[in-house]
């Protein structure tokens, strides 16, 4: 049975999150201890609010030296796929720089408010194992007023007024701007690649 840790960054959503994985046949726990994620056998990131706060927190419990140097299968979901990245312009945020990008906020419209709420189409850029299953132009749930732009990581990308990623992969870090856990069948089926994914081979 798949052992899921999620990392206690402040976010919301977290039965949400453990309700779709205990779904999927996996078991999981809610830690900020470093002890334990370095033990884990896969790990996410989940986050809402703010990116100042959510990296407070991480700092608070040593987890911002932590989570670049971890080698399991690593999915950072909503803010927390922007916290790999290098920098937010919420109140210009230094990140934890895993992969190369800075989140910045919509440009809102008449027809286009800010934030972002809704169900939107991703499309595939490259292959990865993450989308395994999952068709070019499938639609996933999101929630976000800040987003990082298309970058050599971008697996998938979505359109809000301007293209951005959706999907970002680095090594053993994943990243989903929207919320699998509220993405119906095709949610359910990115989680369960992400439960099937193996830890990187670092010899």
């Amino acid at each position: 049975m798949p052992q899921v840790t999620i990392i206690d960054g402040g976010g919301a959503n977290i039965a949400s999150l453990q309700f779709a994985l205990a779904r999927l046949g996996a078991t999981s726990e809610l830690t900020a201890d470093p002890a334990r994620i370095l033990a884990a056998e896969r790990l996410i990131l989940p986050g809402v609010g703010a990116a100042a706060d959510a990296m407070h927190r991480l700092e608070q419990a040593g987890l911002d030296k932590l989570i670049p140097r971890l080698t399991q299968p690593f999915l950072g979901i909503c803010l927390g796929m922007q916290l790999l990245h290098e920098a937010s312009d919420e109140a210009n945020t230094r990140c934890l720089g895993i992969i190369p990008g800075r989140a910045r906020m919509f440009d809102s419209a008449p027809d286009r408010p800010v934030p972002h709420m809704g169900w939107n189409r991703i499309r595939k850029l490259r292959d990865a194992p993450l989308l395994a299953g999952i068709t070019d132009g499938a639609y996933f749930y999101f929630v976000h007023s800040y987003a990082v732009d298309v970058m050599p990581a971008t697996v998938a990308s979505a359109d809000y007024g301007r293209a951005f990623t959706a999907i970002a992969g680095h090594r053993n870090f994943w990243g989903a701007q929207f919320h699998p856990e509220r993405s119906g069948a095709n949610g359910a089926q990115l989680l369960k690649n992400f439960l099937q994914l193996e830890k990187l081979n670092t010899v």
